[in-house]
């Protein structure tokens, strides 16, 4: 079992900044990629960003590329997600994803709550 414990939501203007982290515990080496998902209301949860360990990889979707930046620290099992210029559509309840691309392995967080004012 992994156990995810998110933090930094909030309220923040049009045009400002928020800062997103997830503590990892338990299991850590049955997974190798950790992400941050979203869903707003009446909208389907969906990808905002993930890193894999295996590969060094991120991806990150359309409409948050160049304004977020998603980082993992590998010592501290912890993954954070950096939201610069956020707009009034961010606005979402952010879930911590961990899990495995090799096996079922899949949790998530509680979700925060980031909401953006315009």
């Amino acid at each position: 079992q992994v156990q995810l414990v998110e933090s930094g939501g909030g309220l923040v203007q049009a045009g400002g900044s928020l800062r997103l982290s997830c503590a990892a515990s338990g299991s850590i080496f049955s997974i190798n990629r950790m992400g941050w998902y979203r869903q707003a209301p009446g909208k389907q949860r969906e990808l905002v960003a993930r890193t894999s360990s295996s590969d060094n990889s991120t991806v990150y979707a359309d409409s948050v590329k160049g304004r977020f930046t998603i980082s993992r620290d590998n010592a501290k099992n912890t993954v954070s997600l950096q939201m610069n210029s956020l707009k009034p559509e961010d606005t979402a309840v952010y879930y911590c994803r961990a899990y495995s691309s090799y096996s079922t392995s899949n949790y998530w967080g509680q979700g925060t709550q980031v909401t953006v004012s315009s």
